[in-house]
């Protein structure tokens, strides 16, 4: 079973002027061996993400494209473990949104940033990549997105997922994903997945 949450706040407003604000956030992603009754239904996995970032509002436009926002920020991912099963990396990252009617694009570079010393991961940005890129459409009641993450150095390693989220209730919705590659875990970052699952969603990725 995997279930996550996430929340987001403003910390400044006007941080460089008009239109930019700091935000903080932070991100919770489990996976829970429920079924494995053998061995007392453990989380396998419980990731951490703190982040902080500076929003600024655009109205540049590419290709028929506005890019409604620019996003700058710094984010720690870990799983809280120790010894072996240690899993952690330090980013810094920028993430440029376009929209267009109902669709909607986001190129999210990143950079790692870790000290040099002890590393639980070393070859983490091999699985995980220097990127990602996200393509959502939203028309009437259904939402798709499809999300592709790669090493641009090596193509063999990377990931897709697919999301498909549609009404069950006025405060929920029934949530479709697909993803296969690496790196959905960070215990498991450098295991190829492959995995569909059907869940509920209170929010979607917009």
């Amino acid at each position: 079973v995997k279930f996550q949450f996430s929340i987001k706040f403003p910390v400044i407003d006007n941080l460089f002027g008009a239109k930019n604000n700091l935000q903080f956030a932070y991100t919770n992603l489990s996976f829970w061996q429920a079924y494995n009754a053998n061995v007392s239904s453990p989380f396998r996995e419980t990731v951490h993400e703190p982040e902080f970032f500076v929003v600024f509002e655009n109205d540049w436009e590419f290709l028929g494209f506005k890019n409604r926002l620019i996003q700058f920020g710094i984010v720690h991912q870990s799983n809280g473990r120790s010894e072996a099963t240690s899993r952690s990396w330090n980013r810094i990252y920028a993430d440029f949104t376009f929209e267009r009617d109902n669709y909607y694009l986001s190129f999210k570079p990143w950079l790692r940033i870790d000290h040099s010393g002890i590393d639980d991961n070393p070859d983490i940005e091999k699985y995980m990549g220097h990127g990602e890129i996200r393509g959502v459409y939203a028309g009437g009641n259904h939402t798709l997105s499809v999300m592709l993450r790669n090493n641009f150095n090596n193509p063999n390693y990377g990931a897709v997922e697919l999301n498909w989220s549609f009404p069950m209730s006025r405060r929920a919705r029934w949530f479709v994903q697909y993803f296969n590659g690496y790196g959905e875990s960070l215990i498991d970052y450098n295991a190829h997945v492959n995995r569909i699952g059907i869940g509920v969603a209170f929010t979607d990725w917009l």
